[in-house]
């Protein structure tokens, strides 16, 4: 089942592209955010990992096991600068997580085959 896109993707990339250029407003910020977690389940449909970008958005990808209560056992957690620079390629999945960057925990809890986007 293909996911329901609520940013159309000529807004959303270019948020991206505006965020890229350094200093976006908080209102183009979220946009970029939520675009990049709806492309990430695009990419890669599934229940099994929860990625989660505070305050801006929240999406579950990933193939495999559904979560349906509590808290998930896959979870990505991260800010939204350090989210926005894993999808454009900016920071290295190892180097973020590395350097506590990133919050992830479960066995399915990595997105280093799914990113850059």
């Amino acid at each position: 089942m293909a996911s329901r896109r609520r940013i159309d993707i000529a807004e959303g990339q270019a948020a991206l592209a505006a965020w890229r250029q350094g200093e976006a407003p908080r209102a183009v910020t979220a946009m970029a955010v939520r675009y990049t977690l709806e492309e990430l389940t695009a990419r890669a449909p599934g229940n099994s990992v929860e990625v989660r970008v505070p305050p801006f958005g929240v999406t579950q990808c990933i193939a495999g096991p559904r979560h349906t209560r509590g808290t998930p056992p896959n979870v990505v957690e991260c800010d939204a600068g350090t989210w926005l620079a894993l999808v454009t390629g900016r920071t290295g999945w190892g180097d973020a997580v590395e350097h506590g960057l990133v919050a992830a925990s479960g066995l399915r809890a990595d997105l280093s085959e799914e990113l850059p986007l």
